[in-house]
């Protein structure tokens, strides 16, 4: 379903900077929305980074501390949730966590309104013999949820700044930017993924939305699968890059719906940077493609009258 949540953050950030455009928009937002600060978009976003986090990190940190309880396992967790796959299984793995304390972690976690959980669509796997045996891989496959960040910056602080946290304290900060130049697209990708399903979901308002969000399963990940009342299914990929979307993602998604035996109403392509012309000449009914100023429609009938997009006021 729409998330609200994300959406209010989003309007909010654009009416308190007004960025010259929505790839800035989203490229910024993706890394200071739900600080609740002004941001003068104009202005290099590692600059930013130094002035407005590294340089207030003492204070930034304590407050983080204050949302964590300064406990450990909740930072390892939230630190592997952020740079991992987001699924519960493998983030208590990587944070070197069990069911029991991971578990527990989480739950503090989504109840500090840090979180949320994504629940899985995935069916069962079933033998087609009502007493036949599944096959020992399928049979070990664990379902697992995942997880997305409530504000855009927690998973920034948790993805680039807890991870060379020592370093940042003795003011060498040469580590954290090249891990940033280095991930910054694959960073802001998740984000540009829910907005997306927002933007989705926005322009399919009239409509009853049954079931939305990312689709994965032990063979097939899917950006965006939605469903709604009408028995209309809308299956979309994602790619913030910096070159054109072109025919060969569109054939990518092709394959994943044939997995998964289902036949879109519409597939639709997101991207930062358009698409090559021969897709272009392809969009219609059955195709839709929007780019980073396609974003702006979030932006309609929404009023700057109400700012709500500071973290620190809304957890504590």
């Amino acid at each position: 379903m729409t998330n609200t949540k994300l959406l209010e953050q989003f309007r909010s950030f654009y009416f308190r900077n007004y960025p010259d455009d929505m790839e800035i928009q989203i490229e910024y937002f993706a890394i200071f929305g739900g600080l609740g600060l002004e941001i003068d978009t104009t202005k290099p976003i590692t600059f930013l980074i130094e002035d407005l986090i590294l340089q207030n990190f003492d204070e930034l940190n304590e407050k983080i501390e204050q949302l964590t309880l300064n406990e450990t396992s909740y930072k390892r967790l939230l630190t592997a949730l952020a740079v991992g796959d987001r699924r519960i299984f493998s983030a208590f793995k990587r944070a070197g966590l069990n069911n029991g304390n991971g578990g527990g972690a989480l739950n503090y976690l989504q109840e500090k309104g840090l979180i949320q959980i994504e629940y899985s669509r995935e069916e069962p796997a079933k033998s087609l013999n009502p007493n036949g045996k599944l096959k020992k891989e399928i049979a070990r496959h664990r379902i697992s949820h995942k997880v997305l960040f409530t504000y855009p910056f927690i998973r920034f602080w948790f993805y680039f700044i807890y991870p060379h946290i020592r370093d940042i304290r003795n003011g060498n900060y040469e580590k954290l930017f090249k891990s940033f130049e280095t991930k910054q697209n694959s960073y802001t990708s998740l984000v540009f993924e829910e907005l997306s399903e927002v933007l989705l979901n926005y322009n399919l308002r009239d409509a009853q939305i049954l079931s939305s969000g990312s689709y994965w399963d032990a063979k097939v990940e899917i950006d965006i699968l939605t469903v709604t009342d009408n028995e209309r299914v809308y299956v979309g990929e994602c790619k913030w890059t910096n070159h054109r979307v072109n025919k060969k993602e569109l054939h990518k998604l092709q394959e994943k719906c044939e997995k998964l035996e289902i036949e879109p109403s519409q597939t639709i392509l997101f991207s930062k940077r358009g698409f090559s012309k021969e897709l272009k000449q392809m969009q219609g009914k059955n195709l839709a493609l929007y780019s980073s100023e396609d974003f702006g429609a979030l932006l309609k009938n929404a009023s700057n009258t109400e700012l709500i997009d500071n973290l620190f006021d809304s957890t504590v």
